[in-house]
């Protein structure tokens, strides 16, 4: 009798080309499916036989959008806890580490992705700055001739996310428009990926114009249906899991032009509530189709990266599938999982411990900065002394929103004295950008106002995307002891109250990357969010609030080592509001 390796013997196979599940049993030869037996006749032989009854056997899910650096963790600590999710493909993009340390930061990662358990291909870092150097400083910058190099790199499957869309649709010449350039000129089936929050009618015609296909960021039913109907593919994260969203591609049958990606995932997130499966039992619990969320989960993200040998469970596919008990489908989670047709987890067994990935010296050593001082974070009205009498001026502060990690630009009015403000009467927390990479010693201030801290403060480097230092706070002394930690952590985040540090989570490796177990990361930040909540921070995602508050490409006011940028005019913009 003819032998495979595996067979997978009288389970529930999840047909992706039916979209329904089918009684059968499944054969791996090698790293590939070799047979699914709906008819169950024994042909063939197995070295090893998995009993399937009572079980459910899915494909591997694919997240194609997602940012490994943003979990805090390494490649392989992450592609560990990833698998234990049912996940066995992951497209990351690292223009995170890229914009610390360039190009070097992007192949570092590459190579810490190689132990994984899992696959785990690359995006090109298309946006690194995600502006420019007028709004934003880094530690390193991708240019034409950098991603010509990496498309040249093994795992790299598209062009990550093109954030620069405002100036996209003006018609800047930028790096990334040149890169856009060749890829229409030498390699015109490239996979582009997009960020274009709030843009439509003529303006996202002109991004959809240059081959950015691709968007994943938050949207409006109006702003979702205008992408839908001009041959967007929309990638759904948690955020954008909203019933008026979800009915629209219910009712439309749109599911073929769409997949679940997790975008972001916080390491405490991850503990708690998984990865990718999380965002499927979400959308499931909200009505989408069981069966669609499967598919939507792994063939049609598997067809947009070009992935053709995997994501269903058919001859040829990869044997990447995880078993679920049949029960308890729609918790999405898995009792198993298998990559290449081997086990890589079964829920209660022990884990494998791999050995961290070992990076250069000099990524241990990335904060370049002395003793911050109170000096540095004072904030100061330089007047004419004709206006040396004014008591009172008009501030631009930015104003955070429970629900929703944009922001919003609020004028508050704040009195002066001796050419300070005195911003603690104001409500508004102080908040500063120190510029970390030793550029060029800039320090943005600005002031945060909403559902934010309301006592102590905070201080991270873990900061989109640029991943300077931010501290912002209620009391200046607290905010010098936050910031001085990370200074003497190399990196990391942390809360202070009283003169003295609360929580903190170290991310020695470029001050955004921790080498402790994936586990432990996730306890860590926990106790930093649930520090920052006590602190008065009323969001629902204050980590992530938190660390965008500098990301100059979300809308609307956005504070940086250059100080207050206005998303929507692209430009630097005064705190004092002139009248």
């Amino acid at each position: 009798m003819e032998k495979v390796d595996l067979l997978v013997e009288n389970t529930e196979v999840f047909n992706c080309y039916l979209k329904r599940f089918v009684h059968a049993d499944v054969y791996v030869r090698g790293s590939k499916i070799y047979f699914v037996d709906t008819e169950q006749r024994k042909e063939l032989g197995a070295e090893r036989t998995v009993d399937g009854s009572g079980y459910r056997m899915l494909p591997g899910f694919i997240d194609i959008h997602m940012h490994i650096e943003s979990s805090m963790m390494t490649p392989v600590s992450f592609g560990e806890k990833a698998a234990a999710c049912g996940v066995t493909t992951l497209v990351s993009e690292p223009h995170e580490i890229a914009n610390v340390k360039g190009i070097q930061g992007i192949n570092e990662m590459i190579n810490a992705a190689k132990d994984s358990p899992i696959d785990i291909y690359y995006g090109i870092p298309s946006s690194v700055p995600s502006t420019n150097q007028n709004l934003e400083t880094t530690g390193g910058v991708i240019g034409l001739e950098e991603m010509k190099r990496l498309m040249l790199e093994d795992g790299v499957v598209c062009v990550g996310e093109v954030m620069n869309y405002r100036q996209i649709v003006k018609g800047t010449e930028l790096e990334i428009t040149k890169f856009l350039d060749y890829l229409e000129s030498d390699k015109p089936q490239t996979v582009v990926e997009g960020h274009c929050p709030s843009l439509v009618g003529l303006d996202l015609a002109k991004f959809l114009y240059r081959g950015i296909d691709g968007d994943h960021t938050e949207h409006s039913l109006e702003e979702i249906a205008q992408r839908f109907a001009n041959g967007m593919f929309v990638e759904l994260q948690g955020k954008m899991l909203r019933p008026e969203i979800l009915n629209y591609i219910i009712d439309n049958q749109l599911y073929e032009h769409v997949s679940f990606v997790t975008d972001d995932t916080m390491a405490d997130e991850l503990k708690e509530h998984g990865q990718l499966n999380y965002i499927v039992r979400k959308a499931v619990s909200l009505g989408f189709p069981l069966e669609e969320a499967v598919y939507c989960a792994s063939y049609t993200a598997a067809r947009r990266m070009n992935l053709r040998d995997r994501g269903a469970i058919a001859p040829g596919r990869r044997a990447d599938f995880q078993l679920l008990p049949a029960d308890k489908t729609g918790d999405f989670q898995p009792e198993f999982v298998f990559k290449d047709g081997r086990e890589i987890y079964h829920r209660g067994a022990e884990t494998r411990q791999l050995k961290p990935y070992e990076f250069p010296q000099e990524f241990y050593s990335s904060i370049l900065l002395g003793e911050i001082t109170e000096e540095m974070l004072t904030p100061k009205v330089l007047m004419a002394d004709a206006l040396s009498a004014i008591e009172s001026v008009q501030v631009r502060a930015i104003e955070v929103k429970d629900g929703c990690t944009q922001t919003r630009e609020r004028i508050v009015t704040m009195a002066v004295e001796n050419g300070l403000l005195r911003w603690q009467e104001s409500g508004c927390m102080l908040a500063a950008v120190l510029e970390r990479h030793g550029v060029n010693g800039n320090i943005g201030i600005g002031f945060i106002i909403g559902d934010c801290l309301k006592r102590g403060a905070a201080a991270t480097t873990y900061y989109h995307d640029h991943h300077n230092m931010l501290v912002v706070g209620a009391d200046i002394k607290d905010m010098l002891v936050a910031a001085n930690r990370l200074v003497e952590l190399q990196g990391g985040i942390c809360t202070a109250e009283h003169g003295e540090i609360v929580t903190e989570l170290p991310l020695p490796v470029c001050g955004i990357l921790s080498e402790l177990p994936a586990d432990e990361i996730g306890t860590l930040l926990g106790q930093v969010r649930k520090s920052m909540e006590d602190l008065g921070y009323h969001h629902y995602n204050p980590i992530m609030s938190l660390c965008t508050l500098g990301l100059p490409v979300s809308p609307a006011l956005k504070l940086t080592d250059c100080g207050l940028v206005d998303v929507v005019k692209g430009e630097v913009v005064p705190l004092v509001v002139q009248e």
